[in-house]
C-alpha cells in the first residue's frame, strides 16, 4: 500500500516541469523525461487528486481545464441579439427598410415614422423569435446532456452521483453498462478479469459493431473501489484534437511508465456494452474531448427562392431609385427655373419658402426631394412578403412534422424539419448523393449461403435474385426448401437447404469437414451470449453484424454456444454418432484479433480431449494464401468459384480454415507472441503481427460463408420513382466494387437497359517499372484515368441521349479524377450519366464530391446520410437528410431534416417539396412565376 505517499505519490519531475516549465535547456531537443513536453503533447493530468485535500485539479494537473459540460447552441445570452440582428439584416429588403425607417424621423418625411418602422421591427421580432425558439431546443437537449448522473469517486472508498457537468479533468468515475462515457475516460479496468470493455461507437463513427477495449495491466487490478483509494497516477498525453482513431500518452504508475494508445481510450458519446462496469479516470471534459472536436458550426444555408427573392429586391431596389432620381432632377430644375420673376407659381412664394423648396438652394432641394421620394414610394418593396414568407415556411415545417406517411413504427420516430429555411428546395432537387450501408441497406446481415468442402449450399433466393426476377432452378432444390418451408423466422439467418437442416448434414459424405466447419463457426469469435429474463432463449451481442449472424448460424446447424469466460467457450453440439446434442467446453488459449490491415481473426483452443486447434476466418484473399499444399484441388477450385458466385451476388464472404497444432510447436509459438504482446517498444504492433504470421500458416480450408445485408424497406421503388422524376442518384460507398455494383442493380440504380462505364485503376498501372521517374509513376494513372474518362464520352456522344448511362468509379481513381484538368471531364461525364456509383470512398472524398457536384452544376443537391462519416457530405449538400435509424444521432443532428427511412425520401421531395416550393412561389406572383419542377406533376 502507498497510501502514506498520497501527496507525493506518482507526481515525478515531469509533472513539475509541465506545471512550470524550466527557462532554456542546452538540449535542442528536451524530452519529457528530462523535464520539457514535446510540441503537442503539453497535457498533464493528476488522476484521483480532486479529493485528496492538498492540492486542487489546477494545482495537480497544470492550467486549469474547462469544465465538461457543453453547449450546441448557435447563441449565448449575451451573442443572441448581435449574431440573429446579423442573420436578419442579411437580407437586402431588411436593410432598405432600416435605411427608410432611420431617415422617416426627419421632417422630410411624408408620414409618420412609425408606419414604416413597426413593420420592420415585426418582421425582424418574428424571424428572431422563431431562431430563438429553436436555438432554445437546442438548449434544453444540452441541458439534458449535461444533467445526465455518473458515479465519481470521492477520495473515501466510496462513488457518489454526481452531474456531468460537474466532472473535472482527473476525476476516477464509474461507468455501467449501457450507460454512455461522460467524457474521454482512460480505462483503467473493468468487471473482466483481464480489463476488457466492449464499446458502442454509433453516436461517433456510424458503425454499430461493438469495438472491444482493453486496459493496461499495471491498472487492471484497481477492479475494487477499496483499491482506488491509494491510486495516484499521473498522465501525460496530446492536447486535445479531432482524431477519434489516435491516441498517444504516457502514464506515470508505481515509479513506472506505460505507453497509452487508443486501445485504453474511451471516448464521449460511446456506450459501453456486454461489461457490467468500467473504472475510467478523466483526461479529456466538454468541449476539449474528441467528438466536440469535431464538432463544427452547421453551415448558413438560404433556399434558391430566397436568394432569388434578393436578386428581385435589387431590381426593385433599382427601379426605386431611378423612379427617385428622375422626379427629384425634375423637381431641381423646375425649382431652379424659378429664380426668375413672373416664372413660378404665385401660390409658392419661392421669396418665402424654406430650405426644402428655396430656389437658391435648388440641388439641395432635389436631394430633400429624392429622400421624401424613397420614403413615398416605398411600397414598391413590400416588407409584408417577408413575414409571410416565414410563417408559412413554420406551418410547412409542422406538416411534415406531423405527416403519419413519414412515421416509422418500428423505431417510433417520426419526419423533423430541423430548419424551416429550405422547405421549398426539397422540390427542386436535381441530385441526390446517398450513403449505402445502413442509408440504403439495413446493416442487418443474414447468414444465406454457404460452400462447404467444395459443395454449394443454401435456397434462399437474394434480393439481386429477386431483383431479376429470379426464378428458382427446379429438381433438388425444391425439395430441400420443402423440408424447411414450416421453419420459424429467425433475425440473421435467412438459410434453406434441407440437406444441412435438422441435422441432415450428418448423411453427407463430407460429415466430418462440416462438423469441423459448423464448430468453427460457433467458437470463432469474440461474441457474448445474452439470456433475457422469463426466456430460455439466448441472442449475442457481437463486435460486427456478421458475426452475429455466423454465430446465429451455428446455432441453427445444431452447434449453439452459450456460456462464454475468459478463458473457456461452451457449445451445445449435435453429436451425428449419438444423435443428440452434447456440451463441450473448449479452453481459449489465445485470440488474434481481426483488424482491417490483418483481415481475419484466429483463436487457439484446446479440446477437452487435449487437442490443439487454430480455427481462422477471414477475407478470402487473405486466407488463401495461407492455405497449406496439401488441400485438394477440386474443393480448393469449387470454393473459390463460389465465392465468386456470391460476390457477384451481392453477399459479403469469408473464408474458414482451420489448422491442428502440436504441443511443442505451440509452446515455442505462444513464448515468442507473449513477448511480443508485452513489449512497449515503438515496434509493437508490428511484433505482434509478425508472431500472428508465424501461426497463422499451413491452414486446412473448410468452406466460405455467404451474409447478405438487405435492403431498407422500399428502397427499389423510391429510387425508381425518384429516376422517374428526373432527379440524378449517386450512391458514395465505402464497399468494395462488386458487391457496390451488385446493390446498384438490386435497388433500381443500375438497371440492364443501362450502359455501364467503368473507370477504375489497372492493377498494371499501378505498378512502376524499375528505372521510370518518380513524375512517370505519378502521371501513368493520372493518363490512364484521363483515357477511360474520353473513351467513355466519346461513346456517350455516340449514342446520344437515347440511352440511359452510368458511371462506376472506385476511390483510387477519383483519387487522380479530382485533380486538375480531370475535374471537369469526371463532371462533364458523370452529369451526363443517370445514376453515379462510387466505390472505396473515404469521408472526404464523399464531402469532396458533394461541393464538386453543387459548386460546378449550380443545381439543387441532396446529400443522405445515418453515420458520423457522412456528416461533411450532408453540410456540404444544399440540403442535408439524416437517417435516424440504428447507426446514432451523428449524421441527424449535423442534417437539415431527419427521417427514419431512405424510402420516406420519396413522399419528402416528390409531396413536400412539391407543395412547398408551390405555395411559396404563389405567394409572390408579381415577380416571378413558379418554376416548373421536373415530376411535380408525375
Amino acid at each position: 500500500m502507498r497510501a502514506s505517499t498520497t501527496d507525493a505519490d506518482e507526481r515525478p519531475l515531469v509533472e513539475l516541469a509541465v506545471v512550470a516549465p524550466t527557462p532554456s535547456t542546452s538540449s535542442p531537443s528536451p524530452s519529457p523525461a528530462r523535464g520539457l513536453a514535446p510540441p503537442g503533447f503539453s497535457r498533464a493530468v493528476r488522476c484521483n487528486a480532486r479529493f485528496s485535500g492538498s492540492a486542487s485539479i489546477a494545482d495537480g494537473a497544470g492550467p486549469s481545464y474547462p469544465g465538461n459540460a457543453i453547449s450546441t447552441t448557435k447563441y449565448t445570452a449575451a451573442s443572441f441579439l448581435p449574431k440573429s440582428l446579423f442573420e436578419q439584416f442579411r437580407r437586402v429588403a431588411n436593410c432598405f427598410f432600416l435605411v427608410v425607417a432611420c431617415v422617416s424621423f426627419s421632417p422630410l418625411a411624408p408620414y409618420r415614422a412609425v408606419s414604416v418602422l413597426l413593420p420592420l421591427v415585426v418582421v425582424v421580432s418574428a424571424a428572431m423569435a422563431k431562431e430563438a425558439v429553436e436555438d432554445w431546443r437546442r438548449k434544453q437537449q444540452d441541458i439534458q446532456v449535461n444533467n445526465r448522473n455518473v458515479e465519481v469517486f470521492d477520495g473515501a472508498q466510496s462513488f457518489h452521483e454526481t452531474e456531468w457537468k460537474k466532472l473535472r479533468v482527473g476525476d476516477i468515475v464509474k461507468v455501467k453498462k449501457d450507460e454512455f462515457f461522460p467524457a474521454d475516460l482512460l480505462l483503467l479496468s473493468s468487471c473482466h478479469d483481464n480489463g476488457i470493455c466492449y464499446v458502442e461507437t454509433m453516436n461517433l463513427d456510424g458503425e454499430t459493431n461493438l469495438k472491444r477495449k482493453q486496459s493496461l495491466d499495471a491498472t487492471v487490478g484497481l477492479s475494487e473501489e477499496h483499491s482506488l483509494h491509494s491510486f495516484k497516477a499521473f498522465i501525460q498525453c496530446e492536447d486535445p484534437n479531432e482524431k477519434l482513431y489516435s491516441f498517444l500518452g504516457t502514464l506515470y504508475y508505481s515509479e513506472q511508465q506505460y505507453p497509452l494508445s487508443p486501445q485504453q481510450i474511451l471516448l464521449r458519446g460511446s456506450k459501453l456494452r456486454n461489461t457490467n462496469f468500467i473504472y475510467g479516470a478523466v483526461i479529456f471534459t466538454g468541449h476539449e474531448t474528441k467528438v466536440m472536436q469535431n464538432a463544427t458550426e452547421p453551415p448558413s444555408k438560404r433556399s434558391s427562392v430566397e436568394r432569388r427573392m434578393d436578386k428581385i429586391v435589387y431590381l426593385l431596389f433599382a427601379i426605386l431609385l431611378f423612379i427617385a432620381s428622375f422626379g427629384s432632377i425634375y423637381f431641381g430644375i423646375k425649382t431652379k427655373a424659378e429664380l426668375n420673376a413672373g416664372s413660378y407659381a404665385w401660390y409658392l412664394r419661392p421669396d418665402q419658402s424654406s430650405i426644402f423648396f428655396d430656389p437658391n438652394r435648388a440641388s439641395f432641394a432635389a436631394f430633400c426631394h429624392f429622400l421624401t421620394s424613397l420614403m413615398l414610394y416605398v411600397c414598391l418593396v413590400p416588407i409584408s412578403l417577408y413575414i409571410s414568407i416565414e410563417m408559412v415556411k413554420v406551418l410547412q415545417s409542422t406538416f411534415i412534422n406531423q405527416d403519419r406517411h413519414m412515421y416509422c413504427e418500428e423505431s417510433d420516430k417520426p419526419a423533423r424539419a430541423r430548419t424551416s429555411n429550405l422547405n421549398e428546395d426539397l422540390g427542386q432537387v436535381h441530385t441526390v448523393l446517398s450513403d449505402k450501408t445502413g442509408t440504403l441497406t439495413c446493416n442487418s446481415m443474414e447468414f444465406i449461403k454457404c460452400s462447404i468442402a467444395g459443395v454449394a449450399y443454401g435456397d434462399s433466393l437474394t434480393e439481386l435474385e429477386i431483383s431479376y426476377g429470379g426464378i428458382e432452378e427446379a429438381s433438388g432444390y425444391n425439395v430441400h426448401k420443402d423440408s424447411t418451408e414450416s421453419k420459424k423466422s429467425v433475425k440473421g439467418f435467412n438459410f434453406t437447404d434441407g440437406r444441412l437442416m435438422n441435422g441432415e448434414w450428418a448423411k453427407e459424405c463430407s460429415r466430418d469437414a462440416i462438423e469441423m466447419f459448423f464448430r468453427v463457426l460457433a467458437v470463432c469469435h469474440t461474441t457474448i451470449p445474452v439470456t433475457k429474463k422469463k426466456s430460455i432463449e439466448i441472442s449475442y451481442e457481437a463486435e460486427s453484424p456478421d458475426e452475429g449472424a455466423l454465430v446465429t448460424a451455428a446455432r441453427e446447424f445444431g452447434f449453439e454456444f452459450f456460456h462464454r469466460t475468459q478463458t473457456a467457450i461452451s457449445v451445445h453440439e449435435y453429436d451425428p454418432v449419438l444423435g443428440r446434442k452434447v456440451d463441450r467446453t473448449y479452453k481459449v488459449l489465445n485470440i488474434l484479433e481481426f483488424s482491417s490491415a490483418r483481415k481475419r481473426m484466429s483463436v487457439i483452443l484446446k479440446t477437452e480431449e487435449g487437442r490443439l486447434f487454430l480455427f481462422c476466418k477471414g477475407a478470402d484473399s487473405v486466407i488463401l494464401e495461407r492455405l497449406s499444399k496439401d488441400n485438394e484441388k477440386p474443393c480448393l477450385t469449387n470454393t473459390k468459384r463460389h465465392i465468386e458466385e456470391y460476390s457477384e451476388a451481392g453477399l459479403r464472404t469469408l473464408a474458414l480454415a482451420y489448422r491442428e497444432l502440436a504441443e511443442e510447436e505451440y509452446a515455442t509459438w505462444n513464448k515468442e507472441y507473449s513477448s511480443a504482446k508485452n513489449s512497449i517498444h515503438t515496434n509493437h504492433d508490428a511484433a505482434v503481427e509478425k508472431a500472428s504470421e508465424d501461426i497463422e500458416k499451413d491452414l486446412v480450408l473448410l468452406g466460405a460463408t455467404a451474409v447478405e445485408d438487405r435492403l431498407q424497406k422500399g428502397v427499389p421503388d423510391c429510387i425508381h420513382k425518384l429516376a422517374q422524376a428526373g432527379i440524378k442518384i449517386w450512391i458514395l460507398t465505402g464497399d468494395k466494387l462488386e458487391t457496390a455494383v451488385n446493390i446498384g442493380y438490386s435497388c433500381n440504380l443500375l438497371r440492364k437497359e443501362m450502359e455501364t462505364f467503368f473507370v477504375t485503376l489497372d492493377n498494371s498501372g499501378s505498378n512502376t517499372p524499375e528505372g521510370c521517374s518518380q513524375e512517370g509513376s505519378r502521371m501513368a494513372p493520372y493518363e490512364q484515368i484521363d483515357r477511360k474518362l474520353q473513351d467513355a464520352r466519346r461513346q456517350s456522344s455516340l449514342k446520344g441521349t437515347s440511352t440511359p448511362f452510368a458511371l462506376i468509379i472506385d476511390g483510387s481513381a477519383l483519387t487522380y479524377a479530382l485533380t486538375g484538368s480531370l475535374k471537369d471531364s469526371f463532371l462533364d461525364l458523370a452529369v451526363d450519366c443517370a445514376s453515379v456509383l462510387c466505390c472505396r470512398m473515404s469521408p472526404k472524398q464523399k464531402a469532396l464530391i458533394t461541393r464538386l457536384v453543387k459548386t460546378k452544376t449550380n443545381k439543387t443537391t441532396l446529400a443522405i446520410g445515418d453515420g458520423a462519416n457522412d456528416v461533411g457530405m450532408l453540410q456540404e449538400a444544399d440540403i442535408g437528410v439524416g437517417i435516424s435509424g440504428a447507426e446514432g444521432m451523428q449524421a441527424v443532428m449535423a442534417s437539415d431534416f431527419a427521417i427514419a427511412q431512405f424510402h420516406f425520401l420519396e413522399r419528402l421531395l416528390l409531396v413536400h417539396g412539391h407543395w412547398c416550393y408551390r405555395r411559396i412561389a404563389a405567394m409572390h406572383p408579381n415577380y416571378f412565376a413558379p418554376k416548373k419542377v421536373k415530376a411535380i406533376n408525375q
